[in-house]
């Protein structure tokens, strides 16, 4: 039972062959982070041209990887949700002219829930459900309550930024390059990094609240680099001025980098607690996203599933990023279900929960 999978969302054109539900037999992935680094962001319109000139040779390359041809798929999954409008529909008309050409049914996958079956990806059996399901990524922060793959119950998300886009600013902020959430990573693991130089917010919003918000951090960290500004009266109009930082050393550039690492990743561990806490027979922390890759996250990730008695799922490295086989393995899930999509499937830029 073979699945070709097909992801255009953002700015990473790919495509992937699953075997049932987790077993990955190609998955390519074409980046477009060059297409975009001058920018300091993902450009709509060419992201939805590099998708157009890419898929099909991406499609191509994932199947001659895996040694299968066309007789040998039995379903097409795509992502049609949640995404940049244009780049979703790339990939969303391929996945429906390959479908059609082929005589094979169509599923499509939200990307966000996607993200946490790529914690299953080459696992010889699923993971105990209920369970406390973690998407961060550039886009998202969400926590959900899982039934089953795909079952997603979502308790509490970010009301401003997501992780990643805070850690992309904070980059920025600091003159670190893109993608931030690797610069700051690296920056923080470095010899001699104060984690605890700078004590940034951590944010708790309302008692008992699952939402997320790491605005007020970026700002903290902004603060710190550039200067706090300070009202001062003009004649005839209010006017702000920023009392001088300190000069940003590689040192403290370091440090806070380190801080605000800290800080991040803390606010979504005391999330993750009060969500189980109001949760019961959870058994499985499964986390997701291109967030995943940091390695404070990955450490304070495993501590708290030890400390609460979890048995947790990360991705491996090469699925946390946006990729094709997390839509495959989920697709066939949802297909085996009895979902099905024809070819008037929309692409929708919001996820569905």
């Amino acid at each position: 039972m073979l699945t070709l999978g097909i992801e255009s969302s953002c700015d990473e054109t790919a495509c992937a062959v699953v075997e049932g539900e987790r077993t990955v037999r190609s998955s390519v992935v074409a980046s477009q982070h060059d297409l975009h680094a001058m920018f300091g962001g993902v450009v709509p319109e060419i992201a939805s041209r590099a998708h157009a000139e890419r898929i099909l040779p991406i499609v191509e390359q994932a199947m001659g990887e895996a040694g299968v041809r066309r007789e040998d798929l039995s379903l097409i999954a795509v992502g049609h949700r949640p995404g940049r409008i244009g780049s979703l529909l790339i990939g969303l008309t391929a996945a429906k002219a390959l479908a059609w050409s082929w005589a094979l049914p169509l599923v499509g996958v939200d990307h966000v829930h996607a993200h946490l079956h790529a914690a299953d990806l080459g696992r010889d059996a699923p993971p105990e459900f209920p369970a406390l399901g973690l998407v961060v990524s550039g886009g998202h922060t969400s926590i959900y309550r899982a039934a089953a793959p795909g079952e997603l119950a979502r308790l509490g998300a970010t009301i401003d930024d997501a992780i990643g886009e805070a850690f992309d600013k904070a980059a920025s902020i600091l003159g670190l390059p893109q993608p931030g959430g690797p610069a700051i990573d690296a920056l923080s693991a470095e010899d001699g990094a104060d984690d605890r130089a700078f004590d940034f917010p951590v944010s708790r919003l309302g008692k008992g609240s699952l939402d997320l918000s790491f605005s007020g951090l970026k700002t903290a960290l902004l603060y710190e680099v550039r200067g706090r500004p300070q009202p001062r009266r003009v004649p005839g109009k209010p006017e702000l001025r920023a009392d001088a930082p300190p000069v940003l050393t590689a040192e403290r550039r370091r440090d806070i980098a380190a801080s605000f690492q800290r800080a991040a990743v803390r606010a979504i561990i005391v999330k993750l607690g009060r969500a189980l806490d109001a949760s019961s027979g959870v058994r499985t922390l499964i986390a997701g996203g291109g967030v995943c890759a940091n390695t404070r996250l990955r450490r304070e990730l495993e501590s708290f599933a030890s400390e609460r008695g979890l048995e947790l799922r990360l991705p491996p490295m090469v699925y946390c990023v946006d990729n094709a086989a997390m839509i495959a393995g989920l697709g066939r899930a949802l297909h085996e279900r009895g979902e099905r999509a024809g070819l008037d499937l929309r692409a929708v830029p919001t996820t569905s929960a």
